[in-house]
């Protein structure tokens, strides 16, 4: 029996949906070698500028000397090194919470704890423009899954009331990846604690970038780890390696050591990139001036951009989603911005939903208030006065 994948892959390309690869050659940076071309990129996740930070790589160097390339088993098995066991000590730290735990993405984090925390009798009531990541694990874990209006609490709060006999979960985006805005953590929180229910942030765009020294939107509402007992975070964007962790209690991190099959069936992370990410860590939390150099240019970039008349949505992160709509209105002006030597990504469903599709821009400490300009001016180009 032959499966027609063809016609699907040209279904995609018919609604302007299809994907394409870039290929950089360059370290990531705010100036990138992208397809043989120079460009000044607004689409990275680096938000703080550290993914090449001649510290970070130096201590990459030197964890591979010491530790060298690939772990060579789960935690479980020989894999658990003494890097890893000293980043999770500087990450509960860092997110002033008991313990943490290294997983080897976020995506395989939010798997292996809602995975193995819910079960088929119990109920995930989630937001509903959650990470990809979220809504999969959800599924996959069995448990009831309820998509509650974004950021709607009051409805949130009357659906938990008519919970019965069944353990619940809250579980909620700290910073929406897609629109920039961060969760209305007091108000979740204050609600699973009256209903019994407990409540999983997924700070991957709010950790380095958020909350006082750079703990993200957790720490940002000054929120306890009673309010809030399971903590997610990643590696690969503000802090500039790769990876993710769990924060939380030592009963939490011993029972996911112990079920989380995302972590105990994958080989560890590289030693060298858990060593590399303890400096990345300090840099993070040491350095403020990048957060403040961020919402400097965030200020500069929306200001700019509501004189144009474009249409931004209500975010103070790094990320600042240009609302277009169409499908393909978004490609075309994402391929226009390139020849202009600005590299911004198109946002299309499923990644976001039908008729929202959006150019992300997003921010770094290392683009100067110049750079801002620069991406402002050509906007105004291609959108404004249709200059391709």
């Amino acid at each position: 029996m032959a499966f027609d994948l063809a016609s699907g892959l040209a279904q995609q390309r018919a609604q302007q949906l299809y994907r394409t690869r870039k290929i950089v050659t360059t370290p990531q940076g705010v100036k990138l070698q992208c397809d043989g071309q120079a460009m000044l990129s607004f689409c990275s996740n680096d938000y703080l500028g550290l993914a090449n930070h001649p510290a970070v790589i130096k201590a990459l160097q030197q964890g591979a000397e010491r530790y060298g390339v690939g772990s060579g088993a789960s935690h479980l098995v020989t894999g658990h090194s003494h890097a890893h066991h000293a980043l999770e000590a500087a990450l509960a730290e860092f997110t002033q919470r008991p313990r943490a735990l290294l997983f080897s993405s976020g995506y395989m984090a939010n798997l292996g704890v809602i995975c193995a925390l819910a079960s088929r009798q119990d109920q995930i009531h989630a937001d509903r423009l959650n990470h990809a990541s979220l809504i999969d694990a959800a599924r996959l874990s069995g448990a009831t899954h309820r998509r509650y209006p974004h950021g709607d609490v009051e409805t949130l709060n009357q659906r938990l009331e008519k919970q019965h006999n069944a353990r619940t979960f809250v579980v909620t985006d700290g910073v929406f990846s897609m629109d920039g805005e961060i969760a209305p953590l007091p108000p979740l929180a204050a609600t699973a604690t009256q209903q019994n229910a407990m409540l999983m942030v997924d700070d991957a765009h709010g950790i380095g970038v958020i909350g006082d020294g750079g703990r993200g939107s957790v720490a940002h509402h000054h929120l306890s780890v009673e309010e809030v007992p399971i903590l997610v975070g990643t590696l690969g964007k503000a802090l500039g390696t790769f990876g993710a962790f769990v924060a939380g209690s030592d009963d939490l991190i011993e029972t996911l050591i112990q079920q989380a099959r995302t972590y105990i069936y994958t080989t560890a992370l590289p030693p060298a990139v858990a060593h590399a990410t303890l400096t990345s860590l300090e840099l993070a939390a040491r350095d403020a001036w990048r957060r403040e150099h961020l919402q400097t240019l965030i200020r500069r970039y929306r200001s700019g951009a509501q004189q144009l008349g474009f249409n931004i949505m209500p975010s103070t992160t790094p990320i600042q989603p240009l609302l277009i709509g169409d499908a393909g209105a978004a490609l075309r002006i994402s391929e226009q911005l390139q020849q202009h030597g600005i590299l911004i990504s198109a946002i299309r469903p499923p990644t976001v939903p039908d008729n929202s599709s959006r150019l992300r821009i997003t921010f770094s400490a290392n683009h100067s208030e110049v750079q801002v300009d620069q991406l402002l001016s050509a906007l105004d180009a291609v959108i404004n006065r249709n200059d391709h």
